[in-house]
This record gives structure tokens, sequence and C-alpha cells, in this order.
């Protein structure tokens, strides 16, 4: 992973102590809230409903042990003892004192981590693939473009002010694992017969209050272009992007507004001054980057010991094996989702003492580097199979290894009504619900993989739209309620869901999501995953059993 050298050191450190001073004026009354507000804004801290939140960048999730605990010891010094792991790979913390978050700041910066472009009208941390680098189904890893993007964007002083916030992912497989059509700008690498690189780029994608799948802009793009064109889209964008309402503001809405052609030849215009300029990657800058991602030090084709007897004589180590590990691209070798979403626990949600014991698991097992998925889960990347049933056992015994990744109960989930200001119904609570309604193992596996997502509000933090179950949280006169969504996709066909009907009231949506489960369960055919069955029935018949 990549390396912060002096000059990285330096700007972060001096960071700190410019925000240090700037949040002492503050206190003192020296600065208006005005002003503050901007200045907060560009170091990662929100006023919450209760408390300041204080988001944590972790770029493309990658993380390694020592920052981990870092988080840990944050987490009890400065908080509540808890984290909370987000959709875009990184970290919040929900309750820390607006006079400590510059003394949080300085001890993110001791190890290389820190809080610059995690808010505000700027390029937010690019993310990717949680298993890049390991898939056996990768056409190339993505990390490297990741962190060329990222050094880019950071501190980019002509995108310092954009009309509105800023999402870039990027996807090294032809099955997209980080959502890139649902992004202002997502990057799809491709290879050529050559062996040369390109990327397709779409544009246009987001959530929120407009969801919008993006649109193909550009179709293989060679990538050393891949800066100066991102900047012709960026300049395009801060160009005519609209400032006077801010729902209208992503760039989405622009791309609608001109269309797809329109839009692609205002870029094509602007990439001509660019082209073949400065920002052009040179062969040594694409070797440099790639240079931070080398392999660890594997084993050749390590000894598996008894790792297949012991699935066959353990049914709960089994499913864990089944449900919670990806093949990894070096024999010997797997990858492990630690899972956060256990029953009772806000998803995404994790202890300091947990993120102590999985910065030594990282340690023992997995060359001390861990990921952070767009589900709010955390990752050893390169375990190797004969340690596995032994890592387990220390994940089970921390109700750290729940076996439900990618069924109905790992669900994707915002803090909600609980925390947020902006939300307008609690989901922590509802998501405990509707786990515990699907707690029989045996009965969640007969439903198979199922993208389930929950939002308490429109800002689409939880990305119920693309959920192939979204939930959104609604006011209506002051009590809770709650529109069900169908037939969301989020990979390399994705589709955004269609809303069920009426929203429903917070005590009814465990039976409304067992009505659905029941229709689907009636009327699948073999090997048909649920939303498969979805877009194969139609609506009628869920809606029909639902609102009975």
């Amino acid at each position: 992973m990549y390396k912060y050298d002096d000059y990285d050191q330096k700007l972060v450190d001096e960071r700190v102590v410019q925000f240090r001073d700037q949040t002492q004026r503050y206190l003192d009354g020296k600065l208006e809230e005005a002003e503050y507000l901007p200045l907060r804004l560009q170091n990662g801290i929100y006023v919450q409903r209760h408390a300041p939140m204080l988001r944590v960048a972790i770029p493309y999730g990658m993380l390694n042990s020592n920052q981990l605990r870092k988080l840990a010891y944050i987490a009890r010094t400065y908080d509540k003892g808890y984290a909370h792991f987000t959709t875009r790979q990184n970290v919040q913390f929900n309750w820390p004192a607006l006079e400590n978050c510059p003394d949080i700041l300085q001890e993110l910066a001791k190890v290389e981590m820190h809080a610059i472009q995690t808010s505000g009208n700027c390029i937010r941390n690019t993310t990717t693939d949680q298993f890049a680098g390991i898939a056996q189904d990768e056409i190339t890893d993505p990390r490297p473009w990741c962190e060329i993007v990222r050094q880019w964007s950071t501190f980019h002083p002509e995108f310092a002010f954009l009309p509105r916030k800023f999402k870039i992912a990027i996807s090294g497989t032809e099955e997209d694992r980080a959502a890139i059509k649902v992004h202002d700008v997502g990057l799809q690498l491709v290879e050529n017969a050559d062996g040369s690189l390109a990327f397709d780029v779409y544009v246009g994608g987001g959530l929120g209050r407009t969801p919008m799948i993006g649109n193909l802009v550009r179709k293989n793009l060679p990538a050393k272009h891949l800066l100066t064109y991102l900047e012709a889209v960026l300049r395009v964008y801060n160009q005519f992007g609209r400032r006077d309402n801010k729902y209208k503001a992503r760039i989405k809405i622009l791309v609608k507004a001109l269309g797809v052609e329109g839009f692609a030849e205002k870029v094509e215009s602007e990439w001509a001054h660019l082209v073949d300029g400065p920002s052009t990657l040179t062969e040594n800058a694409i070797a440099k980057a790639a240079s931070f991602f080398i392999d660890p030090a594997y084993e050749n084709a390590p000894d598996e010991g008894s790792f297949e007897q012991q699935r066959g004589n353990n049914k709960a180590f089994s499913r864990f094996v089944t449900n919670n590990t990806q093949a990894h691209k070096k024999d010997g070798y797997i990858a492990v989702t630690v899972s956060l979403k256990k029953t009772g626990i806000a998803p995404g949600d994790v202890t300091d003492s947990q993120m102590d014991l999985v910065a030594d698991l990282a340690d023992k097992y997995s060359f001390g580097e861990l990921r952070v998925s767009h589900h709010q889960n955390l990752i050893l990347s390169d375990v190797k199979k004969s340690d596995l049933f032994e890592l387990w056992q220390v994940l089970e015994e921390n109700n750290l290894a729940t076996p439900n990744i990618g069924k109905l109960t790992d669900m994707i989930c915002c803090p909600g009504g609980d925390f947020c200001a902006l939300a307008n119904a609690k989901s922590i609570p509802v998501a405990e619900a509707i786990q515990r309604r699907f707690e029989d193992l045996d009965h969640l596996y007969d439903l198979g993989d199922i993208e389930f997502n929950f939002s308490g509000c429109m800002n689409a933090c939880g990305h119920h739209h693309i959920g192939n179950i979204g939930l959104l949280g609604v006011d209506r006169k002051g009590e809770e309620f709650y529109q069900v969504s169908l037939g969301g996709r989020s990979g390399s066909d994705a589709n955004i869901g269609k809303i069920l009907g009426p929203a429903v009231k917070q005590d009814r949506i465990p039976d409304a999501i067992e009505a659905i489960m029941g229709v689907y369960v009636e009327n699948r055919i073999e090997g048909e995953s649920f939303v498969e069955a979805y877009h194969r029935l139609g609506q009628a018949k869920f809606k029909e059993r639902v609102y009975a």
C-alpha cells in the first residue's frame, strides 16, 4: 500500500496545526459560524444530531494494522468506544468533542491518516473493489489507478469548490464490485488485444434525491490520458454545473440537461486543450504507482493442512467458509470477510477492542493489511487456508464471524435518525428487527444472495436505490414510515429499484419483507436469485402480497 513521503507527512502535519488554530479561534468567538463551517468541512467534521461527527479517509479502503490500532485508540480516548465504517470505505466517529478534533487529527497524522476531503464540495475518497489485487477474475489491479487519482485530486486548486461533492470509483474486474455506474465518474479498466490498458468512462451516475445510472461518455480511453480526461470532465462540470440549487448541483443533472452526446462534446472540446499535456501519464509514473502495491511474501503453494477435513467436520465453520471467504489468486490462500453485521449491533459498527483484535489478526494471518468494503465489513485479504480454522475460532468468540455475507441480513445501513440531523427516520432499530426476523440460518441461506440497502433519508447514504430490496425512511406528520423499493442492482447490470407502493409503518416492515420473501420462494425457478425472480415476475405479485 502507499506510504507517505516527507512531503506528504509535512503537508498533513501542517494541516493539523492550521486547523488547531482555526478551531481555537472559533471556540474563542473570533470566527463566526459561517467562517468556520468550510474550515471544519475541509477537515471532515460535520455537526450531527447530538455531537460532531468526524469522517476519516481510508484511501480505496486499504488499512494497515497500526492504522486500525490508532482508530481503536481514538475510539476509546475521544469517542464512546466504537467507530462506524461507511459505504465509501471510510470510517466515522460519532461522538468527538469539537475541541478534541485537532488532537484526533494529530493522532491520525502519526500513522499516515487524515480527514482531508472527506466532506465538502470536492473530490471525495476514490473507491474500488475490496478484493482488488487478489481477485481471481481481475483484469488488472485498480489500486495503482486509485492512488494516481488520489494524488491528482487531493488539494487540486481548480476543484476545491465544485458545485457539489464528487465521487469516483474504479473497477478492475468484469463483474463490477465497486458500483461504478452510480458514481459521478465510474472507470472500468479494460485490456486491449495488444495488452494495453484503457478505461471505459461513465459519467453522471449517483443516488440521492434524483437517482441515475451513469452514461458511457468515452469508450476505450488510453490509460495514459486518464488524468487529462478527468480534468476535462471536472472543468465542464465546474463551469456549467448548477450552483443555485444544491439539489440540482450534481453532475448527473448537468449530463441530463445537456444530453449524453452534448455533455461528451463539451468534454472532448475541453480535452483538446489538455490531451498530451503535462498531466499525461508516463510509463514511469504508472510504474511508480504500481510499485506501491506489490504482493506480500506469499509461500509457494503452502500446505493447506486439514482445511477440507475441518470443513467437513464442523458445520458452523463450513458455513463461514461458504459465505465469508473469497477465492484468492494465489494457491493456498483465501480472502476472509470479517462481518460487522452481528444482530443487535448497528451495521458497520465495531468496538475499540474488536479493532485491536482484528489488527492483531491481520499481523498474524494477513501480512498486516486489511480492507474496508463498501458493504461496511472488514477483509483480511491474504490468509493461508491452513490458518483459517484457527482464525475463524477467534472471530467467532468475538462476534466477528456472522456467516451472512451477501445475504439478507448483511445489510448496508446508514446511522439514520439516531445520529444524523438530516435523517427522517431511524434505521438501526428497523435493521435489527429485520435481522431478528431472519435469524434462522437455514432459511437465510435458502433465500440466497440478496442485497438489502437501507437509508434514513433521501441523501441515500445507505444506497437504497440500488438494493435488490431498498428501504427509505420518510416522515409522515411526525411518524416514521418506510418506502420499499425492489429490483435495484449495483453491478455491471446496475439499475434503480422501483418503489413498491405507499410507505409502510415502522412496526410493519419486518412483515413486509417476509411477505416479499414469501412471493419469491413460491415463484422462483431453480437457481434463480431474488433479483432475477423479481425482474422476471414483475412487481404486481409482490405489491399485492405486501398491501393485502
